[in-house]
């Protein structure tokens, strides 16, 4: 495969703070020869999440660190064009790890999923049909707990994640209050089915929180953290549910000292007198119901009980700039990367 270029963004240094373009390097390598069990991918398209920021850096995680010099990782829509695999065969379109690069070549055992024509557009395998839908399904339904009649609140609710735990709460016939980031945002709530949709960034933003959710909180889940969660706290009802898979609002500023008072011992006290449920999550704790989440989701986009929006980006040379983006609050929808 030496005659294949593969072009390629490493981590060149650790970001202090915001992540700026001096932390990536983009280099252009010949694409090796798979050895046995393995395959060579042309990465389609690439997802940019923002777990990738805590990557980035070399404080505890639930995963490693991306190494300096190494490629930035990333989940990808990828076509097989070489195998050394039996049960992998040319032109085969797979879910991967593929990283932020045009090829790559990896052991076939770890090819995530096997992409079936769905009737789906193939990049929702990166949104909506993959890992951020996946991780509202798996959350509400392990965590959550929802039940019929409750109210949920959502931050981030335009973004993959939050969109869709909306309208799978509504589906299961609760009452749906959605957070996001503008005016345009807020609308597009609208058009999902949110019983109410809400404009973080207003000013009396807090003040229409507590009039959308008279009964009060039973669930809300969290991605963001920052003011948006200091307005949910004394909304939450006894017996509140949080499922937690991202704290948006701080990525940048791991390992920093945050102004203000220390508001935990108060938080716990409060966890404690409401006998809240607070739990941390990624996806892959709720494996075996991928299998399920799979099949459910198809047939809710067939039937158009559950909308998706997507923000594409033109090539991997832009995948720095639109990650600077997520991490702002920028795009609007998934945001993936086309590479062809």
């Amino acid at each position: 495969m030496n005659d294949l270029t593969n072009t390629r963004v490493v981590l060149a240094s650790r970001p202090q703070g915001e992540p700026v373009a001096a932390n990536f390097r983009v280099e252009q390598v010949p694409v090796p020869t798979p050895g046995p069990g393995q395959v060579v991918l042309r990465n389609r398209y690439l997802s940019l999440d923002p777990y990738m920021r805590g990557r980035m850096e070399e404080g505890p995680s639930y995963a490693p660190p991306v190494a300096l010099g190494a490629v930035m990782e990333g989940r990808t829509v990828s076509e097989v064009i070489a195998s050394a695999h039996p049960g992998l065969a040319v032109g085969e379109q797979v879910l991967a790890t593929g990283n932020w690069q045009t090829h790559a070549v990896v052991d076939g055992e770890a090819i995530t999923r096997r992409l079936h024509d769905t009737g789906l557009p193939i990049s929702t395998a990166l949104g909506v049909h993959g890992m951020p839908g996946f991780t509202a399904y798996a959350g509400l339904q392990e965590i959550g707990r929802l039940q019929a009649g409750e109210t949920l609140v959502v931050a981030a609710a335009s973004g993959p994640v939050g969109a869709t735990v909306g309208q799978i709460a509504r589906l299961q016939g609760a009452r749906t209050v959605g957070i996001a980031g503008g005016e345009a945002k807020r609308r597009y709530l609208e058009t999902l089915g949110f019983d109410v949709a809400l404009d973080h960034r207003a000013e009396d933003f807090a003040t229409h929180l507590r009039a959308a959710v008279p009964d009060g909180i039973d669930v809300y889940f969290e991605n963001v953290g920052g003011h948006v969660f200091e307005a949910v706290l004394p909304l939450l009802n006894n017996f509140a549910r949080i499922p937690v898979c991202g704290t948006i609002a701080t990525y940048n500023a791991r390992g920093a000292v945050l102004p203000g008072p220390d508001r935990l011992p108060g938080f716990m006290s409060q966890v404690l007198r409401q006998r809240l449920t607070v739990r941390g999550f990624i996806q892959s704790d709720f494996n075996a119901l991928f299998p399920l989440f799979l099949e459910e989701m198809e047939q809710w986009l067939k039937d158009g009980r559950v909308q998706y929006r997507e923000d594409i980006v033109e090539g991997l040379a832009n995948a720095p700039e639109a990650f600077f983006g997520l991490l702002k609050g920028r795009n609007f929808g998934k945001l993936v990367v086309k590479l062809e």
